[in-house]
């Protein structure tokens, strides 16, 4: 009996190979659905045992009725505050998100936007109505008193000064959007200038939570 050529010895290995990288991409994909299987149910873990986000507050709204907390509790919402006079943040924080928010309502997918101000002795309802009429229906606008404005930021990690600029002022505030579940529970954050496809990564992350 003659020994195998080298061909043939090639021939005889190559099914060997083969079972051997199909094994191999069997493995690297099984090691991905674990790591994502957990990695979910670490993060569902997480937000289910957290209390809700912030502290109660009592406001109104751009048609003058009441909103409390009960209105960061009900869907996934991002919660931002900003002020009508706001010359650059404020307007492209809000239209990139009310672009988000129509963009997964076209999927079936549900997400609030809630503005509130951080200047409420200039932004009445009425202005704020006028405001947020333009960008969309679906943006909850809220003011109130000073002193329930500046309660309601304190209880939810918001920062804002107003800050003299000439004969008139201006406002310093935070410009990061907060994300909330369905339940008010904090689930992260988006930067003002963040990358675009970051961001909608994250909001398409909160409205499945």
């Amino acid at each position: 009996m003659t020994d195998p050529t080298p061909r043939e010895r090639g021939r005889r290995r190559l099914p060997v190979l083969r079972y051997a990288l199909w094994f191999l991409v069997a493995a690297v994909l099984a090691l991905l659905v674990l790591v994502w299987t957990f990695g979910r149910a670490e993060m569902e873990e997480v937000t289910q045992g957290a209390e809700p986000y912030g502290t109660a507050f009592r406001l109104t709204d751009q048609n003058g009725a009441e909103v409390t907390e009960a209105a960061l509790r009900s869907r996934p919402t991002a919660l931002f505050f900003g002020f009508t006079h706001c010359p650059d943040v404020c307007p492209t924080t809000l239209y990139e998100l009310s672009g988000y928010q129509k963009a997964l309502k076209g999927e079936g997918k549900d997400l609030g936007i809630v503005f509130v101000t951080v200047d409420p002795e200039r932004d009445t309802p009425e202005i704020l109505k006028t405001y947020v009429g333009a960008l969309s229906p679906d943006i909850t606008a809220v003011t109130g008193t000073p002193d329930d404005v500046a309660a309601m930021l304190k209880g939810y990690g918001a920062y804002a000064r107003k800050v003299p600029q000439g004969d008139d002022y201006t406002m310093d505030h935070t410009a990061s959007v907060i994300l909330l579940d369905r339940a008010g529970r904090f689930v992260g954050t988006i930067a003002y200038g963040e990358n675009p496809e970051t961001a909608k990564g994250k909001l398409e992350r909160l409205v499945t939570l």
